[in-house]
């Protein structure tokens, strides 16, 4: 019978999280990770395994811990909703935190070294997955009429996720929630639609 652990695993794992959020992948290295868990190095392989292992498990932790407001927003009526609820909730999730600013899934994963490549290709994996989703529901949207005829929804959706990825980068560059706020209603200030929502009111008047 193997001996029982004599730590919290859930909040180990959320001590490693928040290092890989703050140093990325590669800037993490294991004496930053022991010592945010508060375990010695060969407790933290027999939980996790090895360092891949960990930043996956944490991947995972991440997606379930704040990233739930996407699923959110793809129950809501329109394709604009949709995009606000990402767009403004990523703009808090990336300046919520001030030691770790950011998003997990961007921060330090553009360029790793050759060894790290399967962590990058995780991250790759993880982002396609969440335009996936945003794809479907934006062409659902235009199958319906809430977006117009020449809107396209795999650019709508990749257009989305590279405004969230650009406020990650400009989080951990130091701008505030006003600014990445303020990126967001520029970004939605373009949807498709809005000249016909701008007449519909001027009629109403």
């Amino acid at each position: 019978m193997g001996r029982h652990r004599e730590f919290d695993v859930q909040k180990v794992l959320d001590a490693a999280l928040n290092v890989f959020w703050r140093k990325g992948y590669e800037g993490a290295s294991y004496a930053d990770l022991v010592e945010a868990a508060g375990v010695e190095r060969p407790a933290l392989y027999s939980a996790f395994g090895n360092k891949e292992a960990l930043f996956r498990q944490a991947l995972a932790r991440y997606d379930e811990l704040y990233l739930d407001y996407i699923p959110e927003a793809l129950l809501l009526p329109t394709a604009r909703e949709v995009a606000a609820h990402i767009l403004y909730n990523a703009a808090d999730l990336n300046t919520r935190y001030p030691d770790h600013t950011g998003c997990l899934g961007v921060n330090g994963a553009l360029a790793v070294s050759d060894d790290a490549e399967p962590v990058r290709q995780a991250l790759i994996d993880f982002r396609a997955a969440g335009q996936a989703q945003l794809r479907a529901r934006f062409e659902r949207a235009k199958a319906e009429g809430d977006l117009p005829e020449q809107a396209k929804p795999d650019a709508l959706a990749a257009f989305v996720m590279a405004i969230t990825h650009g406020m990650a980068v400009q989080a951990k560059a130091g701008f505030s929630h006003d600014m990445l706020k303020a990126v967001a209603d520029q970004a939605l200030s373009t949807w498709p639609g809005n000249e016909k929502r701008s007449v519909s009111r001027k009629v109403a008047r």
